[in-house]
């Protein structure tokens, strides 16, 4: 397993993200069901990613983009179902958290939900609590907002 640091440009990204909305789409009963959340995933605005792969199968990913001076927002974390519960997403955060420290940022943000049960338990393991929702997701119902200091 290695990983690779990148943007949101890079085209396996691209892919893994692609396979994220679909996955999105399943839990949720279809794209129309997120539709108002589609427009804050773009990749093109995030400029920090890593990837892992699996030889050279990219298997998961995470990226992060500046929300303020202060603040970077995690974006698009993802592992292919036959990698989830192998601590890859956790090196991926790892891996963020870091350059996000090298970039001066003090804190992460995250936006996710309830019926992503094993991405919320992590974020919870690894130090994330809930905050009241932020920006664009204020009044997202489904929403659940978190945030970490680095």
């Amino acid at each position: 397993m290695r990983f690779e640091y990148t943007n949101g440009n890079n085209n396996d990204f691209i892919l893994l993200c692609n396979e994220l909305d679909k996955f999105l789409n399943e839990i949720s009963g279809g794209e129309k069901n997120r539709a108002e959340y589609i427009q804050y995933n773009a990749t093109d605005d995030i400029h920090d990613v890593y990837i892992a792969y699996d030889n050279d199968i990219p298997i998961g990913c995470a990226g992060f983009k500046k929300y303020d001076s202060e603040t970077a927002e995690v974006k698009r974390v993802f592992i292919k179902k036959d990698y989830r519960g192998q601590g890859v997403s956790r090196e991926l955060m790892n891996l963020l958290e870091k350059s996000a420290r090298k970039q001066g940022y003090k804190y992460f943000i995250l936006e996710s939900g309830e019926p992503l049960i094993s991405a919320m338990a992590l974020y919870r393991k690894i130090g994330y609590k809930v905050i009241p929702n932020y920006g664009q997701y204020a009044d997202m119902k489904d929403s659940v907002c978190m945030k970490k200091k680095l």
